[in-house]
């Protein structure tokens, strides 16, 4: 994403720029602004109001990397980017906001005769069993 001249949206891949201009009419100031920010290396923290897509500003340049690379091998290394909410609503928010990117990238690639992205989201609380006891060990004994 770096030298942008032009949109931010330059610096995305051909199936996620297809995806996002076919869903909207053009990034929002706080979406261009992020992007450029991401595609520079620079840390971001967006600050605008409601309805501005924040989600999506935090979240495409995410998924545009994700989209683009195979899933590692080793199954312990493909949970590539964590999102941690404050509050459970938010984070089901999130995951549902996430679902029409994810599936018009997926689209998007096989409609360009590109590889279709296996990028899964998932959510887990704190009342929520753990997947595996390899990934999230038991509690220490004390006797």
């Amino acid at each position: 994403m770096e030298g942008m001249a032009g949109s931010a949206l330059d610096g995305f891949s051909p199936a996620t720029r297809g995806w996002f201009t076919g869903a909207f009419t053009a990034p929002t100031p706080a979406q261009e602004g992020a992007w450029r920010a991401i595609g520079a290396g620079s840390d971001v923290l967006v600050v605008a109001p409601t309805g501005s897509g924040k989600t999506l500003a935090a979240f495409l340049a995410a998924l545009d990397k994700l989209a683009g690379e195979p899933p590692p091998a080793e199954t312990k290394k493909r949970c590539r980017v964590l999102y941690v909410s404050p509050l459970k609503a938010l984070a089901v928010d999130v995951e549902r906001n996430l679902r029409s990117p994810l599936t018009g990238i997926r689209q998007e690639a096989v409609r360009l005769g590109m590889p279709e992205p296996e990028i899964q989201v998932g959510t887990r609380s704190g009342d929520t069993r753990p997947p595996s006891a390899a990934l999230w060990p038991p509690a220490r004994r004390t006797s």
